[in-house]
């Protein structure tokens, strides 16, 4: 897989949206196992805005380090070596089988939500920090 980084500084937010909308928005991405993923033009926000106070979760920070990997999303979800995982649902502290992590490059992971056979939503897309929420990803069940 390609795994291509962009430079988002060199790019503006309309600009970067619209490779968001251009690459996600107008047609589903199929996985490499054949779930077709939506996304729509509002996630951009979530996925690329971070929080200058993780407490109230502003996300009022445009992320270019999250905006550099912007094409992974897709790479990440059309990649058959990718490590398939069950999500976990922190609202009910368990596995959720409708939650799928996928991982590559070690550490970034991509969260879709599956509403019905071989149909999901996406989630959200980032790289995971923290050597101890990795382990915990990393020991998740696997996805069948």
């Amino acid at each position: 897989m390609a795994y291509r980084k962009i430079k988002p500084y060199n790019l503006t937010e309309a600009e970067l949206r619209k490779i968001w909308s251009d690459t996600y928005c107008n047609e589903p991405v199929i996985t490499f196992d054949k779930i077709e993923v939506q996304f729509y033009s509002n996630m951009f926000d979530h996925c690329f805005f971070e929080s200058d106070n993780r407490r109230r979760g502003d996300k009022s920070i445009l992320s270019y380090n999250r905006l550099e990997k912007i094409y992974w999303i897709k790479d990440a979800l059309e990649d058959p070596t990718s490590v398939v995982k069950i999500g976990w649902d922190s609202k009910t502290k368990s596995y959720d089988d409708s939650r799928r992590v996928t991982l590559v490059k070690g550490n970034y992971i991509v969260i879709i939500l599956l509403y019905k056979k071989n149909k999901a939503r996406f989630v959200t897309a980032y790289e995971v920090n923290s050597d101890e929420n990795l382990g915990k990803i990393i020991n998740s069940p696997d996805w069948k």
